[in-house]
């Protein structure tokens, strides 16, 4: 397994300094090279498990068990440098890694023309599209070449012909790369169509509710019976947690 939560519990503090339980014996496991999405209502403390899996917040109780070495993480909203060229984003790690400037911009002439963008290099946050600048910050997330991925909603912000041409190279470097894939999605077509496993969460405080293995084959034809059924079966375990 590259993750193993076992009964894990975080809360923060508030300005009365009262402690406000986020998430309570969540208990999880990824298998190495997965895909897995988490989906649940707004809430569940999916943002605040991606801090306590990266080791960005503390846990209060329970067990992690982190079976991985690079991770890296995709951001909804892009954060990007804007004063940045798109090659001095992806290469901005590997700077503060002390990599020589030489090597940094081979690297990231790489990880661009493997996202579709190498010949917007030196285009700036502002003149590209929000789908050009979610590609910046996965080539920025693949310049490390990380074996565990964490992805942030990343298609909310992008139009549906953007999102599915992301999904389709998404999957191509997934399985290139052998690295585990561990998304916050909040659309049920998108989880299915891309997860092996997707894990549900409910609210007020965050925990695990139910665990689904998608077994469907790939690559998955989102027009099926079965797919529908897939999509109609998670709809209704959603709607119980939110």
């Amino acid at each position: 397994m590259a993750l193993v939560l076992a009964r894990v519990s975080a809360q923060f503090k508030d300005e009365e300094t009262k402690n406000t339980l986020v998430l309570k014996d969540v208990s999880l496991s990824i298998p190495t090279g997965g895909f897995v999405s988490i989906i649940g209502p707004s809430g569940a403390g999916k943002s605040t498990l991606m801090r306590v899996i990266l080791g960005l917040m503390n846990h209060t109780s329970g067990t992690i068990v982190r079976n991985f070495s690079r991770p890296a993480m995709v951001f909804q909203n892009y954060a990007l440098f804007p004063w940045l060229s798109a090659i001095d984003n992806v290469a901005f790690g590997l700077r503060m890694a002390g990599m020589s400037r030489r090597e940094r911009k081979r690297i990231a002439r790489e990880k661009l023309k493997e996202v579709g963008l190498e010949h917007f290099e030196n285009h700036y946050p502002s003149a590209l599209s929000g789908g050009q600048r979610q590609r910046v910050g996965l080539a920025r997330a693949l310049a490390i070449s990380p074996d565990f991925l964490i992805m942030d909603e990343p298609f909310s912000n992008l139009d549906t012909i953007t999102v599915e041409s992301l999904k389709a190279d998404l999957l191509k470097i997934w399985r290139s790369y052998g690295m585990t894939i561990f998304m916050v999605n909040h659309l049920i077509p998108d989880a299915i169509e891309l997860s092996d496993q997707i894990i549900v969460m409910g609210t007020r405080p965050g925990s695990v509710r139910e665990t689904i293995s998608i077994n469907l084959t790939r690559p998955r034809d989102t027009r099926t019976e079965r797919f529908f059924k897939e999509v109609d079966y998670l709809t209704e375990i959603i709607r119980t947690v939110s």
